[in-house]
Formats: C-alpha cells, structure tokens, sequence
C-alpha cells in the first residue's frame, strides 16, 4: 500500500486551480460528441460526412501538442495555460459567425482552433500534476485531477440535452428532409443558433477564467542550466518501451472512447430510441465513469497499475462483444457500462508512459502523448464509414449476420484487446533503459 501525501500544503492552490482546468476540456468533449448527430440531422449529412466533427475536433490535438510542449519547454506553465486559453476562446466564439454563414466547414474550423487550445491545456496540465510531488503518488494524483474531468462530461453533456437537442426542430419532425427548400432553410437557420449558443457562452466563460490566471500568482518550474538538445531527447524517450508503446495504447484508447460516446446515438437510433433519450443513456455513462475513477484512484493504492489497467480493459472488451451480439436494449446497458471500464485508462496509460522519464523528457513525452487523441478524430470516421456500408441508415445490410451499427462495434473492441497487451507488456520486468 502507498502511503505518501498525494499533494504537499504548498502546492495545494496551484494542485486546485491546474486541476479545475481537466473539466474544462470535459465539458468541450461532451458538449460536442452529440453534434455529430446534431449536424448530421440539420445539415442532411449522412454519418461519415458528419463524423468530420470528430476529425476537427480531435486533429487539433495533433496538430498543436507538439508546438505546445516545446514553447512550455523553453518558457513557463503558465504560458502554456494562457495560450490555451485564449485559442479555446476564439474557436468557441468562432461559431457565432459559423451560424451566420450556415457552412459546416466554418463550424469544424471553429472547434480545430478550439482544440489547439485544448491541447496546450492538456500538454501543460497533465505533466504539471505528475510533478507536483512524489513519482510514487504520481499516477494516484493524476487519476485524482482526472477526477474532475468527468464533472465537465456531466455539465457538456446537460448543455447538449436540454439546451440543444431537445430544442432542435429538424430533429422532431417526421421526414424533415421531404419539407421544401423554404420550410428547410428556416428551420435550419434557427437549429444552428440553438448549436451555436453554447460555445459563445463557453468562450466568454473562458475570456473570465482566462483574466483570473493572468491576475494569480502560479508557481513555476523552470530548468536549471541548459536544455538538452529536442533531436536527442526525442532519441532518449522513443527508446523506452513503456512510453513508445503507451503512446500508441493511448491512441486506441482515445479512439475507442469517442466511438463508444459519439455512436451510441446511432446504437439507439437503431433500436427507435430518440437522441433526446440516447442523451440519458450517455449521461448515466459519464457518471459511471466519475465513478470508476474515482474507485480506480482509490483502487491504485492497493493494486499496480498495469495490473488494473488490465482487469479494466478486459471488462470493457466483454461488454463491447455484448454490445456486438445482442441486439436491443440489453446491447445499449451493455454499451453504457463500457464507460466505467474506460474511466481510468487515460490518466493510468499516460502515467505509465511518462513516469520513468525525467522533468525535461517529460514535457516532449506528454506531447506525443496528447497527439495520440488523434485517434479520436481517425476512428470515428472509420466506425462512421463501417455504419454507412449499406447507405444512410443504420440497418441496410448485414455484416457477418450483425447490424451495421453492431457490427461497427469491432473496431472499439480492437482496441481495449490491444490495450490489455499493452498492460501486458509493461508489467513484465525490463533491462534498464539509457
């Protein structure tokens, strides 16, 4: 059992308010996984087409955390804070002028920018909290600060509910596609103002949140002498198992978890059940995954965490097969109940990945670590174009005696399989690495 304090009394303010910022980008994950199905009936796209919501989303990530990493490197944390900040704002604030022009590629334009915030967030706060004491206690503390991730999945989700998809009149009319181009355009103007209102609110949110740090006094970890050279940095940490192959679980991860959130709409389309009450089903999955991290935290003390990781992405992998064969309901609890098996699988392969790295190393690894949410944006359009084989409904052909949606289903299996040998692979003991 581990025993040592978790946060010191001095960095206890800096632990809060660095924590406060993991539901922020929970709350812009939750809020935008049901636009995928809101676009996708607004906009008269079939689900490929809409799942490049996830693809700007999530390919923000990609693009910005490396930059990210390295201007924190070279200056400060709270740079890095501010920075992010600022660019959530904009992208959020860029969806007013997207519901002016009615484009959909305005809108995904507005949640890229979005995420280059997200990512500087994500790139600064993650290894942040890892070095806010003790290396034993590191991967409690972060599934501790991951926590509160959770607590903005929550708050996006009702946002998503009773501001937006319960409000969408393209979503309550019966063969909306069939009204005229007149009956069409009105209706339409009106869906993408009621889309558009939560993310202006987000940003002006943020412009508040982001004066507040501005004004606070953040204690900042600097190095001490020269920085050592990036091309041998990136040589030193590529050359530990435990970090190269946990940058890949946590690919599959972040794709197996935006699949499992983002099409349990159209599992429950499927099965005739609106997307008003699909979002009750996903937001008893967000609390199911506030639940397994906070269990799987308390859990770490007692058990190792690859040996966790392990019984937990076995679980997931059984319920998702549950979700492929059976039909109905009984496969959408089963769907449900996957979330609270994913609920640590971020923060723990993350923890994993970076904890034998130095303070230096680790801010290029927590890098490359936050590019892997690129999965989130690659899957989804995979799972999306699997759905769409037989056309644009959700049961048109069958594949291998399931459904299209059922059977989509596989590619998160996959990935909890390829999660659990990752788990695997680095409980075994290992020669030292340089």
């Amino acid at each position: 059992m581990n025993s040592a304090k978790l946060v010191s009394n001095k960095n206890l303010i800096p632990f809060i308010l660095i924590t406060s910022l993991f539901a922020l980008w929970g709350f812009a994950n939750a809020v935008t996984d049901p636009m995928v199905q809101a676009f996708k009936k607004v906009l008269e796209l079939d689900n490929s087409q809409a799942a490049w919501v996830q693809m700007a989303f999530y390919g923000g990530y990609f693009s910005m955390a490396l930059p990210a990493a390295i201007l924190v490197r070279k200056y400060t944390y709270k740079i890095g804070v501010v920075i992010g900040l600022i660019l959530y704002a904009v992208g959020a604030l860029l969806f007013y002028p997207a519901a002016m022009m009615e484009e959909f590629w305005f809108f995904c334009l507005g949640l890229y920018i979005l995420t280059f915030g997200l990512a500087f967030l994500e790139t600064t706060a993650n290894p942040y909290i890892m070095g806010m004491g003790s290396r034993d206690t590191a991967i409690r503390r972060l599934n501790l600060a991951q926590a509160f991730n959770p607590v903005g999945l929550l708050l996006g989700l009702l946002v998503a509910k009773y501001f937006v998809l319960s409000n969408l009149q393209s979503d309550d009319i019966n063969g909306f596609s069939q009204l005229d181009l007149a009956q069409k355009a009105l209706i339409r103007t009106s869906d993408l103002m009621i889309i558009r209102d939560p993310y202006v609110v987000l940003g002006l949110i943020i412009i508040l949140l982001l004066v507040f740090i501005l004004l606070v006094k953040m204690p900042e970890v600097k190095s001490e002498g020269e920085l050592p050279g990036f091309a041998e940095t990136m040589s030193r940490i590529w050359r530990k198992k435990k970090y190269s192959l946990g940058v890949v679980a946590q690919m599959f991860y972040v794709g197996a978890q935006i699949m499992c959130w983002t099409y349990i709409y159209q599992y429950a389309e499927a099965i005739a059940v609106p997307s008003e009450q699909a979002a009750d089903y996903q937001f008893i999955a967000f609390i199911l995954f506030f639940i397994g991290r906070s269990l799987g935290t308390y859990l770490l003390k007692f058990i190792r965490a690859d040996k966790l990781l392990f019984v937990f992405a076995l679980a997931a992998a059984i319920c998702t097969g549950i979700t492929i064969s059976v039909q109905g309901m009984t496969g959408l609890y089963s769907l449900v109940g996957v979330t609270f098996f994913m609920s640590i699988m971020f923060p723990t392969i993350y923890s994993i990945a970076l904890v034998d790295l130095n303070a230096e190393d680790t801010k290029i690894g927590a890098a490359f670590l936050v590019m892997a949410i690129v999965g989130g944006a690659l899957m989804p359009k995979f799972q999306g174009m699997i759905i769409d084989i037989g056309g644009p409904g959700l049961d048109e052909s069958r594949i291998l005696g399931f459904s299209e949606v059922n059977f989509s289903f596989i590619l998160p299996l996959i990935c909890f399989i390829l999660i659990m040998l990752y788990s695997r692979e680095v409980s075994r003991p290992v020669a030292s690495e340089a």
